[in-house]
């Protein structure tokens, strides 16, 4: 079953379902094939490694994650702590499709190319979050500067805490649109490089699902390269 809205096809779907037409599945339901771990990094500096040393690296990675991750019931769960998954292979311009529930509390996100952030977060005034701009709600590239284009969302779409949410995020370039729940949040805003403040975007990275104090699940995630 699958919802239209704003022109998009919303991810309602059953556990174990197909990706839909033209999309890849990044998560297979059953473990990490191809995902490693890793924190917040420039992603141009673990890219630059040997490519022996990059390889012991994600090895080594993997050991945190079997520790903070497991996959249950086809779904990700994450405790709250450890590396954030991040996938193998990079993607430059794509549109990525995944639904996720937050604890109380939590406080994650989702890398783009490796670059932080689409914020997700508790939107509560019990969260404890609302003095970093929580109560606006998520989808907001919050690592922007402030004050520039998509650092806060355009409307709060999150459902309650405990509920599924289902997200749309479209890189084109270094310009990101994103919908939460069938709305508009961001509408083509420029990521800026958190690790490079003058530098553009990278053209390729990682997709990562961040993990921040708070359990969070994952569930249908699917990746389209444009």
């Amino acid at each position: 079953m699958k919802t239209i809205l704003l022109g998009f096809s919303l991810l309602i779907t059953p556990l174990f379902a197909g990706p839909p037409e033209g999309f890849t599945s990044l998560f297979n339901g059953k473990d990490f094939t191809g995902w490693w771990g890793a924190s917040t990094e420039n992603p141009a500096k673990y890219l630059a490694l040997p490519a022996e040393k990059l390889a012991a690296k994600k090895k080594k990675s993997l050991e945190n994650i079997n520790q903070h991750w497991e996959v249950k019931d086809g779904i990700l769960h994450n405790d709250g702590h450890g590396l954030f998954l991040t996938t193998e292979k990079n993607y430059s311009d794509f549109e990525l499709r995944l639904e996720f529930k937050l604890d109380p509390k939590a406080d994650s996100g989702i890398y783009l190319r490796g670059i932080p952030q689409v914020q997700l977060w508790d939107t509560t005034e019990a969260g404890g979050s609302w003095k970093h701009g929580a109560k606006k709600g998520s989808g907001g590239l919050w690592n922007n500067p402030k004050g520039t284009p998509g650092r806060e969302p355009l409307v709060h779409a999150d459902k309650p805490v405990g509920e599924w949410n289902a997200i749309i995020v479209k890189l084109v370039g270094d310009k990101v649109t994103i919908h939460l729940n069938g709305k508009l949040i961001v509408d083509k805003a420029k990521l800026h490089n958190y690790f490079d403040k003058k530098g553009p975007l990278p053209k390729a990275g990682p997709v990562q699902l961040q993990t921040h104090g708070a359990p969070v699940q994952w569930k249908n995630v699917f990746i389209k390269e444009l």
